[in-house]
């Protein structure tokens, strides 16, 4: 595996590639992550084959999707333990510039997705999220021209963000979500678990409990064809309550744009939720 920190170097790194798959990453790395290079490695190999197809994975941790009071300046950094899983998981080029090497001068143009997509849920909790998303997602894929990139499920509205970014922008790149990967208690694989301790975790599954709940009322109410879309997202948050998490959301949204329902619905639904446990903010989704 070549580790590159350079976008020059990068760029004479993939000149021979035919076909490329990428998967971008902030680090600390989780079975999540590397499931997405797994499949990145079948894809090429499937697509293409040989020395030309080359998959890559980046290692960067984004300043402009933190708002001041976040956690940026104590995200764990693991690189080496990164770059040994990364290149036993099928990675090719692994690309982790620093900040100076992305961003040689400040950043001035950025990407603003359309409001009704990007300033709700996490959008809604945490303003500028996804203009900083969108902007070094953007910026990386300048560098790589990758073919394929690959995304996971568990972050929702960042694939819709990013799959409409690609559309609109007419970009050549083929967005694959991936299934979110869970522990075996159900919990969802995120950076941010390390964050909780031993009795956090253990309790951190009730998150995708509450949802679980909230996508079989939502099933039971579009079979009976009465939904209380309203009084099942308040259950949910209650549930939550009760355990001393604070919610921000627990809803109901359609698929493709993430637009709510008041009532029965036959489109593809998913149910997302994003809470405090302690101090360690979660989300996880569940589609319907």
């Amino acid at each position: 595996m070549h580790i590159i920190h350079t976008i020059a170097d990068l760029r004479r790194t993939l000149k021979p590639a035919t076909l490329r798959a990428f998967v971008p990453t902030m680090g600390n790395l989780h079975d999540g992550h590397l499931e997405l290079m797994r499949m990145a490695r079948q894809g090429v190999d499937a697509r293409a084959g040989g020395p030309g197809a080359m998959t890559v994975a980046s290692i960067f941790v984004n300043r402009l999707q933190f708002a001041p009071h976040e956690d940026f300046d104590s995200y764990p950094r693991t690189f080496e333990r990164d770059s040994e899983l990364l290149a036993a998981n099928g990675c090719d080029v692994l690309f982790a510039p620093s900040e100076k090497d992305l961003y040689p001068e400040p950043q001035v143009f950025k990407v603003h997705p359309p409001a009704e997509l990007a300033d709700i849920l996490e959008g809604a909790f945490r303003p500028g999220f996804f203009v900083g998303v969108s902007t070094v997602v953007h910026k990386l894929f300048n560098c790589v021209q990758p073919d394929i990139a690959l995304f996971g499920k568990k972050d929702y509205q960042q694939l819709m963000v990013i799959r409409r970014m690609v559309q609109q922008m007419a970009l050549p790149i083929d967005i694959i979500g991936a299934e979110t990967r869970r522990a075996a208690n159900g919990l969802a694989l995120s950076s941010r678990n390390g964050y909780l301790s031993e009795a956090e975790l253990t309790e951190a599954v009730q998150l995708s409990l509450a949802l679980k709940g909230l996508a079989a009322a939502v099933r039971d109410g579009n079979a009976k064809g009465v939904l209380d879309v309203a009084a099942a997202e308040e259950a949910a948050m209650q549930a939550l309550r009760a355990r001393d998490w604070v919610p921000d959301y627990l809803t109901v949204r359609r698929q493709h744009d993430l637009s709510p329902i008041t009532g029965p619905c036959d489109d593809p639904l998913v149910v997302l939720g994003a809470a405090k446990l302690g101090k360690t903010r979660l989300i996880d989704n569940l589609e319907v």
